[in-house]
């Protein structure tokens, strides 16, 4: 059996929710033992899709990030269990929760960076997203939420595919920073990055500026240009948090705007008169 990977390409997911109702259909009131026994009708969502409003009005973009365990390579959950075989790594490389060895003492939750684990009262276990490991067991070539997904922004797919290698190579990690110490297996395109945009005018002539010079430097020197569009707009995007420095210029006229800090929120700087 080849290693699995979960592709998500997060700049054609339309927010649907597919993904978070096909897993809710699979797993509420269904037990498939030894994988997982039933989710929870309330409070349980294996498959997450976090939604967040980015910007203020009119510059506002919404972001839609499908969230789920990582079935990490060192899965810090099965480490921190103290029952011998009630988390565990497959050869495909999903990592499954045992729910008849799992005795609910809740460390894996504690253990878990990406808060994807969950206590089911009822049943005194921990249970999460399995990968859909009884399907794929049953000859399925997609999970629920991969199957339900009517954008294909939600693949699962083997390791060494060309689709695996190229998409893998264009990608990031949902919390890169622990990356390296987790080795998840979810690959991302297009997580949410900061952007700062707003809307140039020339007040004397009551009318928008277009083609005026946008220049945006980082705090590294870092220098991007762009041009006010036929409405006067301008976005800068994929920004990293950091300090910027932004400078518009048109028709002999200059505005400065010093100390934009991305790492507090996106920013939107409204209309900006040039005078």
């Amino acid at each position: 059996m080849g290693k699995k990977v979960f592709l998500v390409d997060t700049t054609i997911c339309n927010g649907c929710y597919s993904c978070h109702i096909g897993c809710k259909d699979e797993h509420v009131a269904n037990d498939w033992t030894p994988i997982a026994k039933p989710m929870p009708e309330i409070d349980h969502f294996w498959f997450k899709l976090d939604e967040k409003v980015r910007g203020t009005v009119p510059k506002v973009k919404v972001a839609y990030t499908p969230r789920f365990c990582m079935h990490c390579d060192n899965p810090t959950c099965a480490q921190a269990c103290p029952t011998e075989g009630a988390i565990y790594k497959r050869d495909d490389g999903l990592v499954i929760i045992d729910p008849i060895k799992c005795t609910g003492c809740r460390k894996c939750m504690e253990a878990c960076p990406y808060d994807v684990i969950y206590f089911n009262r009822d049943l005194n276990i921990a249970q999460k997203c399995t990968g859909c490991a009884h399907l794929l067991d049953a000859g399925w070539k997609e999970t629920r939420c991969s199957d339900n997904c009517p954008t294909l922004s939600i693949r699962i797919v083997d390791e060494d595919s060309e689709e695996a290698k190229n998409f893998i190579a264009e990608s990031e990690f949902y919390k890169p920073e622990i990356a390296d110490k987790m080795k998840p297996r979810v690959y991302y395109k297009g997580l949410p990055k900061k952007f700062i945009a707003g809307t140039v005018f020339d007040p004397a002539q009551d009318e928008v500026v277009i083609g005026g010079c946008v220049t945006l430097t980082a705090a590294d020197g870092n220098v991007s240009k762009i041009k006010t569009d036929h409405f006067g707009d301008f976005w800068f995007e994929n920004l990293p948090d950091g300090k910027f420095k932004l400078e518009i210029e048109a028709d002999g006229k200059t505005k400065l705007f010093d100390n934009l800090d991305t790492a507090v929120a996106d920013i939107n700087l409204g209309d900006i008169p040039l005078t």
